[in-house]
């Protein structure tokens, strides 16, 4: 028996913000013998890369359940869905005709479709070419966004280009956490600019399908110094500067922070210029604040991550603040943080934002921890719009509990139960909770309108 979280009002939003859900193809749609094989694929085959030794073969079978998946979203009641493309797929032959159905039937369930064309799961002939590492894969990106954008941009009107390029060149290229598991340190830099490069080179493509509503979707969080010991703070300086702003500046102000732009192939200046293509809004994924300090000397395990002793930071526990069952710190005022600077870094050169991420990992059915979590960072989020901040929408992650990366099936982050042997789909108690939260937004901006 699931029990009702009473819901204490939350202030209004404004009218037209956008609320949604967040999923990726290769966490969820399975069918992997229908498409080509990605670089996740190549990796989850290797022994030891996931922790529980499974794979996305079949996930939670949302290519061939997708129109259960678009009644849960209906049912939630939600305006929007951010789902990615899986550009594999749309190497192999019919690959496409997955997405026209899927974005038919949202729009048919009066959900908007909001695809993100590159999460993580490169092609293996691209991997095996160089990938990310080469200049060409920016332009091969560009011609697959300009593939999807003719067959779906009739329908679809807002766009992501990539999902967290820093957490794909560290975790997959720096310290082979993810794949392709690359473990080249900082000599994976040249992934981080290539995909900038192609994030530019989507933006230049989409605009010449007729996209006017282009965006990208960072990861983004408070950096903390472990104290204001002189050590600490240079650690926790280069830390922001390497996770975000080396993804965030480029785009927003046409440079790379000092002392980055020179480490970086070909013709940066020419670079930056298309990597800086204007956007329409500037996606964050938030999760948490990260404590950073002076290297300890060792390496350090943290949040299922090996960090390096090499490496010219440590990442330190966050005291005195719930865990999820991640570990992951549960801080909601470090979103409201993490915008407000946003805001004062980079002023009239920040677009409105779009929140293309938030949640967590909890356990059961009556997940009221993950509950008390939304709850937190939908008030978080309010006060950065009475901050002043531009914020246009807010995406849970997830829909549905699915295959997460290296920890295979071990974390559950959606709304939605899903049972990994049955494949049934069983609403949580955040389900509830959330939908009511919509209806109680809808109302007040009718009884605001009626006024």
């Amino acid at each position: 028996m699931i029990r009702r979280m009473a819901i204490n009002p939350i202030p209004q939003f404004p009218s037209g913000f956008l609320w949604g859900v967040s999923t990726s193809a290769h966490q969820i749609e399975g069918a992997a013998d229908q498409r080509e094989t990605s670089v996740w694929d190549t990796f989850t085959a290797e022994p030891g890369r996931v922790k529980d030794g499974s794979t996305a073969e079949v996930a939670c079978d949302h290519f061939h359940r997708y129109p259960e998946d678009v009644a849960l979203l209906a049912g939630l009641g939600v305006d929007a869905y951010r789902f990615s493309v899986s550009w594999p797929r749309v190497n192999s032959p019919g690959g496409l005709d997955f997405y026209d159905r899927l974005v038919d039937e949202l729009c048919a369930a009066g959900v908007r479709p909001v695809p993100t064309l590159f999460h993580w799961d490169l092609p293996a002939r691209l991997e095996e070419k160089g990938g990310w590492l080469e200049r060409d894969t920016a332009s091969r990106f560009a011609e697959y966004v300009s593939v999807v954008a003719e067959r779906l941009g009739d329908r679809v009107q807002k766009w992501i280009t990539l999902n967290e390029p820093a957490e794909h060149t560290l975790f997959g290229h720096a310290l082979g956490a993810h794949a392709p598991g690359k473990q080249l340190m900082f000599d994976a830099l040249p992934a981080a600019h290539h995909q900038l490069l192609g994030h530019g080179l989507a933006v230049r493509a989409l605009r010449a399908a007729g996209a006017t509503d282009i965006g990208i979707a960072n990861s983004h969080g408070p950096t903390w110094p472990a104290s204001q010991e002189p050590a600490d703070l240079e650690a926790a300086g280069f830390y922001d500067l390497l996770l975000n702003r080396l993804f965030a500046d480029p785009i927003l102000l046409g440079e790379y922070p000092d002392g980055l732009g020179e480490l970086m192939p070909g013709d940066v200046e020419a670079d930056l210029k298309v990597i800086a293509e204007p956007i329409d809004f500037y996606g964050v994924n938030y999760y948490s604040p990260t404590k950073v300090g002076a290297p300890q000397g060792a390496d350090i395990e943290f949040g299922g991550l090996t960090i390096p002793a090499e490496l010219p930071f440590s990442v330190q526990e966050i005291e005195d603040v719930p865990v999820t069952d991640f570990g992951w710190p549960v801080v909601p005022e470090g979103l409201t943080e993490l915008l407000t600077a946003f805001q004062g870094r980079y002023a009239d050169r920040l677009p409105p934002v779009v929140i293309t991420e938030n949640g967590c990992s909890y356990e059961g059915l009556d997940d009221q921890d993950r509950i008390a979590y939304l709850d937190g960072h939908v008030r978080a989020l309010h006060r950065a719009l009475e901050a002043g901040v531009d914020v246009r929408g807010y995406f849970v992650w997830s829909l549905l509990d699915n295959f997460e990366w290296a920890e295979g099936y071990a974390r559950r982050f959606g709304l939605v139960h899903v049972d990994f042997e049955t494949l049934t789909r069983t609403p949580k108690a955040s389900y509830g909770w959330f939908r009511e939260l919509l209806r109680a937004q809808r109302q007040q901006e009718q009884e605001g309108a009626g006024r």
